[in-house]
């Protein structure tokens, strides 16, 4: 691509560079220039105008985003009209992000004016959030390069896992003059918002026995246990109960804060998990990293736990202020 300022006489065709102010309003930038923008320009006492001009092998902005958006666009996502060389990779509903990462930054590697940008991986999205962007930063790019850049990308380097459970039980621990069903609100809508209905809320005392029942009694695609003690071992009432209910643990403690004393287990082919006391409050916490793979359909194992303390660490809610000052006392949540 040739760039910089050229006489009116050999503007027709290329694309305008800046936005310029002319009689009729503005002539924007990246706009092709036409016969009748010439005019314009000339009328505005403009000799010089700065465009941008294709070279043999090129191809405009818009036409290299869409191209790159098409490579990358896998399940799940849909492509928006590309504007200015950019186009957007859209959810088209809830679901979790699902990226070969490799993939990616090989695209971007392939040449400086080709660029994509995605959210972080495994993040929760709605309905026509946006999932990436690509974007040429300049007005043509070569074709060449669009083409290793679509390479790079595989197929379905980006795409979107969507619900696979359809619904829950939470079960909630209740003690003399606890908080009764305090957080079912907020559980609630962490389920809505990936699609999945609440069928049930259990009332039980904090105790073992009742647990263990209203464990085994559960019979939606996901239990939720949410305890008024939080749970501090894994020989806790929650933990324990489920093993006697039949089930096993196979996590308890996460590295995300807040979210700390969440634990991972199932009950047959259901998965439970108990959730930590911070999910009482909608702010975001590492039971929803959990919760929302599981309900897409994608397994977690101890060791994916293990390894979302890189970034785990999550900002305060106004629940908890400041849980981790060394002068306050806090167990975690």
């Amino acid at each position: 691509m040739r760039f910089g300022p050229v006489p009116l006489s050999d503007a027709l065709g290329a694309t305008l560079a800046h936005s310029v102010v002319v009689s009729s309003g503005r002539l924007r930038k990246g706009r092709v220039l036409a016969q009748e923008d010439i005019a314009a320009l000339e009328q505005a006492g403009i000799q010089e105008i700065i465009v941008a001009r294709l070279d043999p092998g090129d191809i405009d902005e818009n036409t290299g985003a869409a191209q790159l958006a098409k490579a990358l666009c896998g399940p799940g996502l849909r492509i928006s009209d590309p504007f200015t060389g950019r186009v957007n990779l859209l959810a088209e509903g809830p679901g979790v992000v699902m990226m070969g990462r490799a993939a990616l930054e090989a695209v971007n590697a392939v040449h400086p004016m080709i660029t994509l940008a995605t959210v972080p991986p495994f993040q929760q999205m709605t309905e026509n959030g946006m999932v990436a962007t690509i974007k040429i930063i300049s007005y043509a790019v070569p074709q060449e390069a669009v083409d290793a850049a679509c390479a790079a990308a595989g197929k379905a380097a980006l795409r979107l896992a969507k619900r696979k459970l359809r619904d829950a039980t939470l079960i909630i621990t209740d003690v003399p003059g606890g908080a009764g069903d305090k957080g079912r609100v907020a559980v609630e809508g962490r389920l809505d918002a990936l699609g999945v209905t609440l069928n049930d809320v259990v009332m039980v005392p904090h105790r073992s026995a009742p647990l263990t029942k209203a464990l085994a009694a559960a019979q939606t695609d996901l239990t939720l246990v949410l305890t008024a003690s939080a749970t501090s071992d894994i020989d806790d009432i929650a933990p324990s109960a489920l093993r006697q209910a039949g089930g096993e643990v196979e996590r308890f403690g996460m590295p995300v804060d807040p979210g700390n004393l969440l634990f991972l287990g199932h009950l047959g082919q259901r998965p439970v998990i108990g959730l930590p006391g911070c999910a009482r409050s909608p702010a975001l916490n590492g039971a929803d990293w959990v919760l929302s793979r599981l309900v897409c359909g994608i397994p977690v194992t101890s060791a994916d736990i293990a390894a979302m303390g890189v970034g785990g660490l999550l900002k305060e809610i106004p629940t908890r202020p400041q849980p981790r000052n060394p002068g306050k006392s806090a167990r975690g949540g």
